[in-house]
């Protein structure tokens, strides 16, 4: 993926909301089916980690599961939000 793409991803996902919260049992298979659905009809997802969740401790490496697991593109991770792309 080129710069201006993964530049106007990142400005996009800046200005969706959440669709996905991801809470204290950490990523599920039903997050995971959910995020497939969600990413199938928006392509764009943002997804929010709760930090009481399972897999708190390093949000980034829980974003490269979440991006393996849907066969998506790791866009960007703020904070404890991540946004996916395919």
């Amino acid at each position: 993926m080129d710069k201006d793409k993964l530049y106007q991803l990142k400005k996009e996902g800046t200005k969706i909301k959440p669709i996905i919260n991801v809470g204290k049992n950490g990523i599920t298979d039903s997050v995971i089916e959910e995020l497939k659905k969600q990413v199938k009809a928006n392509r764009l997802v943002k997804i929010k980690m709760l930090r009481t969740s399972s897999e708190a401790e390093d949000i980034k490496t829980s974003a490269a599961k979440l991006a393996e697991a849907t066969n998506t593109t790791l866009i960007d991770v703020k904070g404890s939000t991540v946004v996916l792309y395919r």
